[in-house]
């Protein structure tokens, strides 16, 4: 028997601050990522693809992360960029 991956969904509970599940469950709902969160329940994720399962850890990582780890990271995408424009000049 093979297993396609792309076709193999899986639910995952996310741990997130309990008082911003709220915004993150609202965050991935605008961005179509099925979940689920109940009144004093988990946030729940179904993860049925890779760019979801970036998806999901980019939005934890917004209300995770400290402001220092936000910046340090948003600058390491900024060199990134500029070191490709580089390439193409």
């Amino acid at each position: 028997m093979s297993i396609n991956n792309s076709e193999v969904e899986t639910q995952q509970v996310v741990t997130v601050n309990w008082a911003e599940r709220w915004s993150v469950y609202y965050r991935l709902q605008e961005l179509q990522i099925p979940c689920k969160c109940s009144t004093n329940q988990p946030l729940q994720v179904q993860l049925d693809s890779t760019k979801t399962a970036i998806q999901l850890w980019s939005v934890a990582r917004q209300f995770n992360g400290s402001r220092q780890e936000l910046v340090d990271w948003l600058e390491c995408c900024w060199q990134l960029k500029s070191a490709r424009r580089e390439e193409y000049n």
